[in-house]
């Protein structure tokens, strides 16, 4: 069976071999020293690694390993053609006098990990363990966030480094909870491993996970990269049918969960040398390779690659959830309600649904789902299902959303719903029945605690406008006053006081008006600055 096994395997490798599933180019950015291990900021940015001479400095610093200078970041501009322009420094913050190279950033492009020598701390650690590296520097991995201003900061250490051995070549996978990376830790399969951590919400790690014989062999499996469809790209000289030296494989989890066996992409992504450090675009067939083959333009080049041929020709399961939005009193279509689709807890499509108040979404089999209904001034409905396992239409699913009475829709304005708050004639002590509706307000920002509310006073027409404006300022104060009396933090409440500048009925200056109709006029509303707090915003 084992021979067998291996000659299916053989085959689809020479096969594969035989098809042309790329197209590549090499890039103008690229110098006679070592340029390679690109990472996407942006739709349009790219960071990478270099050795050129960094022409901000008089002196530069050559690293006796290959008589070049130590790697910096810089960033360029991805053109449409996929060739790269520009070499601006990275960042001071993260570049030093030594080595940096592959980066990998977070979705946001607020956090980046990145590998360095092992200097953090204005002193390069050297390996201490005996062996034939004692005294060299080790690469470590490194994660750096984001300032408001846009610069890197607070660069730290992964805590799972060791200084006795490597670390480097980070990439997150899709949901940003696992970072894959090599090291040649004890314990592993060869001269450097692939490893995965898990990333927890609170910001701490899990312990480092080998991915087993699989993957690794006992040469070396360097630079992973984990794709949007969460395919993994690696290169290595360990595995079967290899080009030569470094080559680049794509493998992905079959459905026990174990990875298939890895394909080698073939020519003229893989090369007699070494071809490594492949990365796509997010979404895209197209990203950027490093090779050190013939014909290149310096040491390790930065090539474009586009795909032809898709690299996994097996159909993705794929089926249809359907279902409509409900008035959940009265069983009407409740049109212009936002419906989103959520897989795995991270959200993928939302759309606003139309008079006919219908939604379906294509989702792929086998898979946990949830579909959260909204819309201002009602309840949010929540569906959770798992698709299919076959390639069928799901059952109708029916969104209920129930009014909320608490809110109520003017013009433009989202007020919170109660009775008109009426002074006495040049009043603004709150009275008892001001009191009753004040509790509403506060009742409300309580069940929405992100709620902030702008109270507007106004008064009727009698008296000068200037008396009247300080006296609607008077009662505003007074109505924000008893609510943070009431335990709601002033950054949440403000109030306006408007005088007569916008009265409710025809009872301006010199127009006489009955006790009740200037009445109407002596009010206060509460306005809405933020509706989002009530559905909640979207989270991932």
């Amino acid at each position: 069976m084992k021979k067998i096994a291996l000659l299916i395997l053989l085959l689809s490798n020479i096969i594969f071999a035989q098809e042309t599933h790329f197209s590549i180019q090499n890039l103008s950015i690229n110098t006679q020293y070592s340029d390679f291990g690109t990472a996407y900021l942006e739709d349009s940015t790219v960071v990478y690694a270099s050795a050129k001479k960094d022409h901000r400095s008089i002196i530069n610093r050559i690293w006796k390993g290959n008589k070049q200078p130590y790697l910096e970041l810089y960033k360029g501009t991805i053109t449409k053609e996929g060739d790269i322009i520009g070499n601006d420094y990275f960042s001071d913050k993260i570049n030093t006098k030594y080595h940096e190279s592959n980066v990998t950033f977070s979705d946001d492009f607020k956090t980046v990990y990145f590998n360095r020598d092992n200097y953090n701390t204005g002193t390069r650690i050297k390996r201490a363990q005996e062996g034939k590296d004692k005294g060299w520097v080790l690469i470590q991995l490194y994660k750096a966030t984001v300032e408001e201003n846009g610069e890197w900061s607070d660069v730290t250490k992964l805590p799972f480094n060791n200084q006795n051995y490597q670390s480097g070549h980070p990439s997150l996978d899709s949901k940003e909870n696992k970072l894959y990376f090599i090291s040649d830790m004890p314990g592993g399969y060869g001269k450097t491993d692939i490893y995965v951590v898990d990333i927890h919400s609170d910001g701490t790690y899990g312990e480092p996970v080998n991915l087993g014989p699989e993957i690794n062999t006992p040469n070396r499996e360097m630079f992973p990269f984990i794709s949007s469809d969460n395919t993994l790209f690696f290169s290595s000289d360990g595995q079967p049918f290899s080009h030569g030296k470094l080559d680049i494989y794509a493998t992905r989890k079959g459905k026990n969960g174990n990875y298939i066996t890895p394909v080698n992409l073939g020519f003229p992504i893989n090369s007699s040398n070494d071809d490594f450090a492949i990365v796509y675009r997010k979404n895209k067939k197209t990203g950027h390779f490093s090779s050190n083959r013939e014909g290149g333009k310096g040491d390790d080049d930065i090539y474009s690659f586009k795909e032809l041929k898709p690299l996994f020709t097996e159909k993705e399961c794929a089926t249809v959830v359907r279902g409509i939005v409900r008035n959940k009193k009265i069983g009407a279509l409740l049109p212009q309600a936002t419906v989103s689709l959520f897989k795995d807890g991270k959200i993928i499509e939302r759309i606003i649904v139309g008079n006919d108040a219908s939604f379906s979404f294509e989702i792929t089999c086998e898979s946990n789902y949830k579909v959260v209904g909204s819309k201002l001034t009602y309840t949010s409905d929540t569906i959770n299902f798992q698709s299919s396992q076959e390639e069928s239409d799901a059952s109708e699913l029916v969104l209920t959303l129930e009014d909320t009475h608490e809110f109520i829709q003017n013009g433009k304005d989202l007020l919170i719903r109660i009775k008109p708050i009426y002074f006495g004639l040049n009043k603004s002590k709150i009275n008892l029945s001001a009191a009753k509706e004040l509790d509403i307000i506060v009742a409300v920002m309580k069940k929405y605690p992100a709620l902030i509310i702008e109270g507007g006073s106004h008064t009727d027409s009698r008296g000068s406008d200037r008396y009247n404006e300080l006296l609607s300022i008077r009662r505003a104060k007074s109505t924000v006053k008893y609510i943070i009396e009431k335990g709601i933090h002033w950054s949440r409440i403000s109030a306006k006081g408007y005088g007569e500048s916008q009265l409710v009925n025809k009872c301006t200056n010199g127009v006489k008006c009955s006790k009740s109709e200037h009445l109407k006029n002596r009010r206060t509303e509460f306005v809405i600055k933020n509706p989002e707090a009530i559905t909640g915003p979207i989270q991932n």
